[in-house]
């Protein structure tokens, strides 16, 4: 079992969130925890720190990937000259990689100082992604971590958070049997189907799996705090907060 969380932002998170999270680990024990981004709300030391106390408590392997917030956003000599030195203070680098018993994780980092939202993917990184996947065991469930989503509904955000490379990216990473990409970024849970979206012509999905925000006061769309669960025969299921009972609870829709 992964656990997918994502757009934590502590500095607006919710305690009930968090205590729910550490149960629910407690109880389940998943091989790793994946967490898409946005681990903070401003970038702020403090932010960080509660980040980086909260997932080593969880006492469970974790990859973390930058997110947008990540990054200084009114301090611009920062901004411009060094967005990810608090960041990498805590976590260390940027793009790292994972295995597990049954999962061969990737982290990709998406962001870029000159832009506040937007995902960006360089030919390097789809090329040193590439191998680290076309090297990963065979019997490995493969998956890439990216803060911003390859696909949207037109009615959400459009295209205009989606990396411009994105296309060509998945062309060359569905060749060595990708499963899917976790994200965040729109605190929306979706999935969808690549393969056939940007008609690759793999005889496999490759799966665009959204979460929304696991533990930020910062909700949208009516939606509840949320993370996924992706078990090791690929099912991909939903769990949301429920505030009656202060825990997660299994949405009855599953992928």
């Amino acid at each position: 079992m992964l656990l997918h969380l994502s757009d934590l932002h502590f500095g607006t998170e919710r305690e009930a969130c968090i205590d729910a999270i550490k149960t629910f680990c407690q109880q389940h024990r998943p091989e790793a925890v994946v967490v898409s981004g946005d681990l903070t709300q401003r970038a702020r030391i403090k932010q960080f720190y509660a980040c980086r106390q909260f997932l080593d408590a969880l006492e469970i392997p974790y990859l973390v990937v930058p997110g947008n917030h990540d990054i200084p956003l009114y301090h611009v000599w920062s901004r411009f000259f060094s967005p990810f030195v608090r960041y990498q203070a805590f976590f260390g680098r940027m793009e790292t990689t994972l295995e597990t018993e049954h999962f061969y994780l990737v982290g990709v980092n998406s962001i870029r100082r000159r832009y506040h939202t937007r995902g960006h993917v360089s030919l390097e990184q789809i090329h040193e992604t590439y191998e680290r996947l076309n090297s990963a065991p065979a019997n490995k469930i493969k998956i890439v971590v990216f803060h911003q989503p390859f696909y949207t509904f037109p009615n959400d955000h459009g295209d205009k958070d989606c990396p411009v490379l994105g296309k060509i990216a998945l062309e060359q990473w569905g060749k060595t049997g990708l499963f899917g990409l976790l994200h965040g970024h729109l605190h929306k849970v979706a999935v969808h189907d690549l393969n056939q979206i940007f008609h690759l012509g793999f005889d496999h999905p490759i799966l665009d799996i959204h979460a929304g925000t696991a533990t930020s006061k910062r909700l949208r769309f009516g939606l509840s705090n949320s993370f996924n669960v992706i078990s090791d025969d690929g099912l991909i299921e939903h769990y949301w907060f429920d505030e009656s009972v202060k825990t997660f609870v299994k949405s009855q829709n599953v992928v």
